[in-house]
């Protein structure tokens, strides 16, 4: 992806090097991910929250002065480039939909952090927090995505990124607290089902910013779309679970299945087209 030149959000809190307080999660990268899923799901269970609770263990810090590497801080960069692009792709489409868009915060962050949403670690892997409007990366999630789940290159880190913003895009828009309070009232499968459609919104969300992005800068390269499409497929459920367990159980699904997150990313990235991203009809959900 040639963001070459292209500004950086100003918007942004960079917390690397202050050590987080509270808990942290048991288990490095997506390898621990796999294990308390594993767990999680042989007690019947499926539920991220639950999830993170079993794999919490008392936080370390650190007096250590943090100096990021040079990859590290080219990723910070990269970061804060592909915020910019969203600010200005989702501005220009709320604008043309006669809202206003309102920016998520970038927090970039190492080790563990405290969110409006709670206690992070790195494990859990980049997240959007609705209750403070940020987006939570620590870095070294994208320096380990080769190694943990054979998928990389620079666009498909946006792609994380761009799903990040989508939640917030479903935040403005109403969809992600009507979704979170239907959660609550209905039984543990059904709230898994909502969650599904939530996911798969968000990744076409991050298929309609990419298509915007190119439309504008031209900046998608050959290779970047498939790149983004691999890592969709093995960041579905059913992929990460026969990967953790050897089988999957479909009504513990939260975030869709394989198939499902490239069909949507895919869509967002043909279509561009806001109006064909309501999964939540597509998947007979109604909230």
């Amino acid at each position: 992806m040639n963001l070459n030149g292209r500004r950086k959000t100003n918007n942004f809190d960079d917390r690397r090097g202050r050590s987080g307080s509270g808990m942290k999660l048991a288990g490095g990268g997506i390898a621990g991910i796999l294990i308390a899923l594993a767990v999680a799901f042989f007690g019947g269970g499926g539920d991220l929250g639950s999830i993170l609770s079993m794999v919490q263990s008392p936080a370390t810090t650190s007096g250590d002065t943090y100096t990021p590497t040079a990859e590290e801080e080219a990723l910070a960069d990269f970061s804060k480039q592909v915020m910019a692009s969203t600010e200005d792709v989702w501005t220009e489409i709320f604008r043309q939909n006669g809202l206003e868009y309102e920016a998520p915060t970038l927090v970039l962050y190492s080790g563990s952090t405290t969110s409006g949403c709670g206690q992070a670690d790195a494990s859990v892997g980049p997240f959007y927090c609705s209750a403070d409007e940020s987006v939570y990366i620590d870095l070294s999630f994208f320096q380990n995505m080769p190694r943990d789940l054979g998928a990389g290159g620079d666009f498909t880190f946006a792609y994380v990124i761009a799903h990040e913003v989508g939640h917030h895009v479903q935040h403005l828009l109403g969809t992600l607290d009507r979704t979170h309070a239907k959660m609550q009232q209905v039984g543990e499968t059904q709230a898994n089902k909502l969650s599904v459609c939530l996911e798969l919104q968000a990744d076409f969300y991050a298929g309609v910013w990419a298509f915007h992005e190119n439309r504008l800068f031209s900046s998608i390269e050959p290779g970047d779309i498939e790149e983004a499409v691999d890592a969709a497929s093995k960041i579905g459920d059913d992929y990460l679970q026969q990967r953790a367990r050897g089988y999957t159980v479909p009504d513990s699904f939260n975030h869709g299945t394989s198939a499902q997150r490239m069909q949507w990313l895919q869509l967002g990235l043909q279509t561009g087209d806001l109006r064909r991203g309501d999964t939540f009809s597509a998947l007979g959900q109604q909230l």
